[in-house]
């Protein structure tokens, strides 16, 4: 059906993109807006919230186009009227992770690469889980940051630690996980029914713990989120020192992306994590 819009407004929330939404008088459209170059991460983005909908364990706005001309890219997805998460829908998410997680494949990876915000993230098939957060995800982000002049004592540091991955999976073996991979609070909401949402993926097949360790940097999930998680399929007793592990690549991109006291940050969980190792 022909869809001419008659009133655009910006809309706020995120880093990346220039976010709009379009509207007839009938219907409504929230589009995602970046320069043409960045086509291929709009295409990984809008297949990915494809993936995640199939599954249906979890919410994710439907696709309506993804496309270019000379000057910019666009996502176009359904508009959905959401709301900061709270109960009972953060329990619902919990609950919905749990299921989205026990989707499974035979290797960790994806079918293609995509990216965390803007940064290329790498997705190889890989049968190791150690081999591939060590190769395709820490050593991958400590490249970029070496590259965006961060060198030193957090180059020596990552080096380290590289070498130690081992040690954290020494009585632990995941399992390859559907994950949404960027599940920080401002990428989940709920809707007036009080239904979980999820939107902008980073996604991939990885150890589930990676995506409940995102959760936990940055806050806005609340204990019910956790606590009905671990009622479906419960965490090892050693989760909290991979918390870590993983957030470190967050907050290694975060560096890549923003800079700034992200470093010092990033060397802090370093040297926690080796400490850790060291034992």
């Amino acid at each position: 059906m022909a869809f001419s819009p008659s009133r655009h407004f910006p809309v706020s929330g995120g880093d990346i993109n220039r976010a709009l939404v379009l509207e007839d008088g009938e219907r409504r459209f929230f589009v995602k807006v970046n320069r043409a170059g960045l086509l291929p991460m709009f295409e990984a983005e809008a297949e990915g919230l494809a993936e995640l909908a199939a599954t249906g364990a979890v919410r994710a706005p439907a696709v309506v186009a993804v496309g270019s001309d000379d000057d910019s890219a666009w996502l176009v997805l359904e508009y959905v009227e959401l709301q900061p998460l709270r109960e009972p829908a953060a329990g619902r998410l919990g609950e919905a992770l749990a299921r989205l997680h026990a989707v499974a494949q035979p290797f960790f990876g994806w079918h293609r690469n995509n990216t965390i915000g803007t940064t290329p993230q790498p997705n190889p098939r890989e049968h190791d889980w150690p081999a591939f957060f060590r190769r395709y995800r820490l050593e991958h982000q400590l490249s970029l940051a070496e590259r965006n002049g961060y060198g030193g004592h957090l180059q020596s540091l990552g080096q380290q630690l590289i070498e130690c991955i081992p040690e954290f999976f020494t009585s632990y073996t995941p399992q390859p996980s559907l994950l949404h991979g960027d599940l920080w609070g401002g990428n989940a909401a709920m809707d007036e029914d009080a239904r979980p949402w999820l939107y902008d993926p980073a996604v991939y097949y990885g150890d589930r713990e990676s995506d409940l360790a995102m959760t936990e940097l940055f806050g806005g999930f609340g204990p019910a989120f956790r606590a009905a998680y671990e009622a479906e399929w419960p965490l090892d007793p050693d989760y909290c020192v991979r918390r870590d592990l993983y957030q470190l690549y967050h907050v290694l991109n975060h560096l890549n992306l923003f800079g700034g006291s992200w470093a010092g940050s990033a060397k802090r969980l370093m040297e926690r994590l080796l400490a850790e190792a060291a034992g």
